[in-house]
């Protein structure tokens, strides 16, 4: 009998299934389940946002993006999992 094992990639890009912020903080939820946090201010456009502008938040790209529509900006979210920010702390 012959089997074939089939190793899991651990190249797969994460992805978001929720978005919300809560005062200056972005959180998303990841389909693997983990929960991430990051202060809007690490971001140049975000940094000058209101909180009623940073709840706008919503998913793009079948959970690849998060977009802020009245603010026209784009991260995305490998790139805030690998924590790819474009100001310091």
């Amino acid at each position: 009998m012959k089997s074939t094992t089939i190793e899991k990639s651990s190249n797969i890009e994460p992805i978001a299934i929720r978005a919300w912020s809560e005062g200056r903080i972005i959180f998303i939820e990841l389909t693997d389940g983990r929960i991430l946090g990051f202060p809007a201010n690490r971001f140049r456009i975000l940094k000058n946002a209101t909180d009623e502008q940073l709840k706008e938040v919503t998913l793009r790209l079948d959970g690849y993006a998060l977009r802020w529509e009245s603010l026209d900006e784009d991260i995305t979210v490998p790139g805030v999992v690998a924590g790819d920010f474009q100001l310091p702390l």
